[in-house]
């Protein structure tokens, strides 16, 4: 293994959040300019969002399970074992919704578009669309990242969902309260400071997780090792800058946004 220097280290590294972030100019700017491939936005909002949905709804459905089981057991110390429905819509909608389906999707499809994308730079396919007149960039970019925003926000929603009956099945089944109370208790505690926090992420995730899964596809090098590097890196660096970029984005919003 070669020996960089710390200072080379880091040059690299600026010069790779560099290169990222003109990356997503370039791909939002795509945008605004024809053709928009919107067939092949809609085949990409498919295999994303579709193709996530299974493990969207298991993910949820368990995770809120377990929230209210591990709940219910301070709760019932207290005596306020009712509040379960209130602890699992707060925390699925706010926070454990948007960050989990985002990290399962990160490890579904950034890493999939990094290894399908660093599979065509390896084999030229890239040079090949260039060669013929096609900017890569606005065929299979831009599609990837306005697909997975969009379907992502949707994702959130039923994740949420599915977590809050994930909850009602523990609280009926084993903690024996009422279903009417547990959905009373559930949607009444919402604000719509939480609704907005649980909707405003999923968007800033999404786009993450499709520009940096297409940032490393595109930058692959170094033969199928390469691919396989890139794919790894890809979903590190997503699941790792979503979970950044959550505190960021709740600190924001909550110094922003008028809570009780």
């Amino acid at each position: 293994m070669e020996l960089t220097s710390p200072t080379e280290l880091a040059k690299e590294k600026v010069l790779t959040v560099q290169d990222y972030v003109l990356f997503c100019v370039q791909a939002v700017a795509n945008l605004f300019r024809k053709p928009l491939y919107l067939i092949d936005m809609v085949r990409q909002a498919d295999t994303i969002g579709v193709g996530s949905l299974p493990i969207v709804v298991l993910t949820g459905f368990f995770t809120g399970a377990v929230l209210a089981l591990q709940a219910s057991n301070t709760l019932e110390r207290f005596g306020s074992i009712t509040l379960v429905g209130q602890l699992v819509s707060t925390s699925m909608v706010r926070e454990l919704g948007p960050v989990l389906t985002s990290l399962m999707v990160a490890g579904r499809n950034s890493s999939g578009m990094a290894s399908e994308l660093g599979s065509m730079v390896v084999t030229e396919q890239i040079d090949a669309m260039r060669a013929l007149g096609t900017d890569p960039m606005k065929k299979l970019v831009t599609p990837r990242v306005v697909a997975t925003v969009f379907m992502l926000f949707f994702l959130a929603i039923i994740s949420d969902l599915v977590g809050l009956v994930g909850g009602l099945a523990i609280a009926k089944l084993l903690l024996k309260l009422d279903a009417r109370q547990y959905w009373a208790n559930a949607w009444e505690t919402l604000v719509f400071q939480d609704v907005f926090m649980g909707l405003v992420k999923p968007v800033i995730f999404g786009f993450i997780i499709a520009t940096i899964g297409c940032f490393y596809g595109m930058n692959a090098r170094g033969g199928t090792q390469g691919v396989g590097r890139a794919t790894t890196q890809a979903m590190v660096a997503a699941s790792v800058l979503i979970l950044a970029m959550d505190l960021i984005v709740t600190r924001f919003l909550m110094a922003t946004l008028s809570y009780r």
